[in-house]
């Protein structure tokens, strides 16, 4: 009879934990957010962060340190050629449509529409919003039209001097994409004051472009205007290896359908956070219980790669658990530089297809080799002892003229290049936030809703 009270006790304690909210309330199944599409959800956790192997590169820069991080969504893979180019015809196809509004092209009829719940789009017409369509000549779809205003514009492709031959090709330097966001950590430096009038304004300082001190006058102040342009630097698989023959790459790997499922490659840091601000606001997926909007999509911070790396395990050198970098097989578990310089032995000599090798115990594919990652951090060689032990990230205002160390930003994971000292889950390196490699790529995380629970846990 002891045993059967005492194993109730158990579970009535177990089932306590596992349910309760904190003081006053209890957990509940409908804060459970399901998994974006490919991204995998990760659930909150602690762990010994930094390097478990003896530092043969006397970097110095990755202690162990015991970190927390909480519930985020993350990529299943690397970010595609695919996927990137998405973004890239997006922002071309948003040139035309505000080249088309603007009225600069002639021969289309900007109309009014009242009916709001209208979901039957006009396959003849452009929505530039519920109420104004743009309608178009017949015959022609909406991407044939819209390069056809592009190719009205001769602004926007290359001179006849710099065009080869009679082609006329996109100015790929013209592909902008434009955006805004409130600099969160800026106003957080300043001070709100209600007066007896009930009138609030702020008080305090703000860094402008140029990084000068100036008054803040309102909201604005705190806001940050980006124009990046998006293509990538397809020249980076020349530059990066000057005496290697890389001009097939050079040519044709981001455009060509065979490379749509290899990462994409030739991105800066702005440009990654760039495509995270597009995926924020143009992804096509549910609302969380249909009613709030779902957090922004942004590059992971250095905490969250780490831990999403080690998938749970404690102590790994590798995110597949093992100290070596192949299976019982023979078989290598990444795409890397094996056997001083056997760069094929692993299977492709360069990039490889996204998932081509298996994932870690958290579901997630190729977080050692294929590609570095670009990650949110800035990098400073001491960042693991200035930063918070929960959910730590290390910024920095980056501004006009500022020297490059400022401009530092973590890497991680290794790549097709890199020795496997540089897959290991701990070993951390930096680019800077403007350079482009044929080395590194990025994935995207996002955040989940607070208290996030898989059903039935």
């Amino acid at each position: 009879m002891k045993r059967v009270i005492l194993l109730l006790v158990v579970l009535f304690i177990m089932t306590s934990c596992g349910n309760s909210g904190g003081i006053g309330g209890k957990g509940s199944r409908r804060g459970f957010e399901a998994p974006p599409e490919n991204m995998v959800y990760i659930e909150k956790g602690s762990f010994e962060m930094g390097s478990n192997d003896e530092d043969y590169v006397w970097a110095m820069n990755a202690p162990l340190r015991r970190r927390t991080t909480d519930d985020f969504f993350m990529d299943q893979t690397e970010t595609t050629n695919l996927a990137y180019r998405e973004f890239v015809n997006w922002t071309a196809d948003s040139i035309a449509r505000r080249i088309l509004a603007s009225g600069e092209v002639d021969g289309f009829a900007i109309e009014e529409n009242d009916d709001e719940e209208d979901d039957q789009a006009d396959p003849n017409e452009i929505r530039l919003n519920y109420r104004t369509a743009i309608h178009l000549r017949p015959k022609q779809s909406k991407y044939e039209e819209h390069y056809s205003v592009l190719r009205d514009n001769k602004d926007f492709f290359y001179t006849k001097e710099e065009a080869l031959g009679q082609k006329r090709v996109i100015d790929t330097r013209k592909l902008n994409y434009k955006y805004r966001y409130f600099d969160l950590r800026q106003a957080a430096k300043a001070k709100y004051i209600v007066d007896e009038n009930g009138i609030g304004r702020y008080e305090g300082k703000v860094h402008d472009k140029d990084g000068k001190l100036i008054d803040i006058q309102d909201r604005s102040s705190f806001m940050v205007e980006e124009d990046i342009p998006v293509y990538p630097d397809t020249l980076a698989w020349i530059r990066d290896f000057f005496n290697s023959y890389n001009e097939p790459l050079a040519r044709s790997y981001f455009w060509h359908p065979a490379y749509d499922y290899y990462p994409v490659v030739g991105v800066s840091w702005r440009q990654a956070t760039a495509f995270c601000n597009w995926r924020s606001y143009h992804a096509k997926e549910k609302r969380y219980r249909n009613q709030y909007p779902a957090h922004e999509y942004r590059l992971p911070m250095e905490v969250e790669y780490e831990y999403a790396a080690r998938g749970g395990l404690e102590g790994n050198l590798y995110p597949w658990g093992s100290m070596y970098n192949t299976n019982s097989s023979g078989c290598f578990l990444a795409n890397f530089k094996p056997q001083r310089g056997d760069y094929s032995l692993d299977g492709f000599s360069r990039t490889s297809p996204v998932a081509q090798y298996e994932p870690n115990e958290f579901g997630l594919y190729d977080m050692a080799g294929n590609v570095s990652e670009w990650v949110n951090d800035a990098y400073d060689e001491n960042g693991y002892e200035t930063t918070h032990d929960l959910v730590p990230v290390y910024h920095q205002h980056v501004f006009k003229g500022d020297k490059a160390s400022k401009k530092r930003k973590v890497v991680r994971g290794g790549s097709w290049k890199d020795i496997s000292y540089f897959l290991q889950t701990g070993a951390r390196d930096y680019n800077y936030m403007d350079s482009t490699h044929s080395y590194i790529g990025f994935r995207v995380v996002r955040d989940a809703v607070v208290g996030n629970r898989q059903p039935g846990r």
